[in-house]
């Protein structure tokens, strides 16, 4: 199983350090990533590998949002699926 994940918000180091090491604290790999700033905000779409998480979906995702409101930051994650859905043309 495959997720999406998505964070906006002000740019500041530590960033991707804080939520990658989310991540690997409930055995989310990382597959692919790419990130950059846009005049200061800090854009990151991360695809990770749910199949060896040690937590349900929703305990994640309550974990993403936690360190979302530490770090001023918007951090959703969608279950590729429907990301794929919600987004084909």
């Amino acid at each position: 199983m495959k997720a999406i994940v998505t964070v906006l918000g002000a740019d500041k180091p530590g960033i991707i350090a804080e939520i990658s090491g989310c991540l690997y604290r409930y055995n989310i790999n990382i597959l692919d990533i790419t990130q950059t700033i846009l005049s200061g905000y800090f854009t990151m779409v991360m695809m990770v590998d749910l199949s060896g998480m040690t937590c349900g979906f929703d305990e994640i995702t309550g974990a993403l949002n936690a360190l979302g409101e530490k770090l001023g930051l918007e951090i959703r994650m969608q279950r590729s699926e429907i990301f794929d859905a919600m987004h084909r043309l």
